[in-house]
């Protein structure tokens, strides 16, 4: 999707990078082949749902592999209900077509996102093998863990790091999140859980 050696449109802390993002019919993806891979974000107010994986310690939103013969959006909503226990409110608003380099490698990996408002929060959450935990991520709050801040192309990295902790949990501690939120600045700020 994106132009050979164009500069990724954002960086998080880790190295992975926001190569390219497409507003498009969700029936037309950029390519030959549908993303494999959907992501949801799920709104209450103006917090998102986040998962903490447990592989990558990473807080991550919701999401996950497109099995063979499942469509993005079927994906999305799978993967939504398996790792957070959670349901959308309506069906599913598709968003675009992300495609990402992801760290250490810069394996090219192509998503769907998806966004819709949560119907209940006060579902109870069970954790599972990949999933450890789950947070309402305010988006006016500082990140927790070792990544506070994606990063456009043009800024120096190192200058947006930051630590905070891990709400007292010292297991999710070195934990990276972060929100990209496009801009006609390009600049990504990233906001916690509360």
């Amino acid at each position: 999707m994106a132009a050979p050696h164009a500069p990724p449109l954002a960086v998080d802390c880790r190295g992975n990078a926001l190569v390219s993002f497409a507003v498009g019919a969700e029936d037309k993806p950029p390519g030959d082949a549908p993303p494999p891979v959907a992501l949801v974000a799920l709104w209450r107010g103006h917090r998102v749902l986040t998962a903490f994986n447990r592989f990558r310690r990473t807080w991550d939103p919701p999401g996950g592999r497109v099995d063979p013969g499942e469509r993005p959006r079927q994906a999305a909503a799978r993967e939504l209900l398996r790792e957070t226990g959670h349901v959308p409110d309506g069906p599913l608003r598709f968003v675009g077509f992300a495609s990402l380099a992801l760290a250490p490698d810069r394996r090219a990996e192509d998503g769907a996102p998806f966004t819709g408002r949560a119907v209940d929060v006060t579902r109870p959450f069970r954790p599972s093998d990949e999933i450890e935990a789950i947070r309402w991520w305010d988006l006016r709050e500082a990140v927790p863990g070792d990544c506070g801040r994606w990063t456009s192309a043009s800024q120096d990295s190192a200058a947006t790091r930051r630590r905070a902790p891990a709400a007292g949990r010292p297991e999710l501690e070195g934990a990276c999140q972060a929100d990209v939120r496009m801009s006609s600045s390009v600049t990504h700020r990233a906001v916690p859980a509360g």
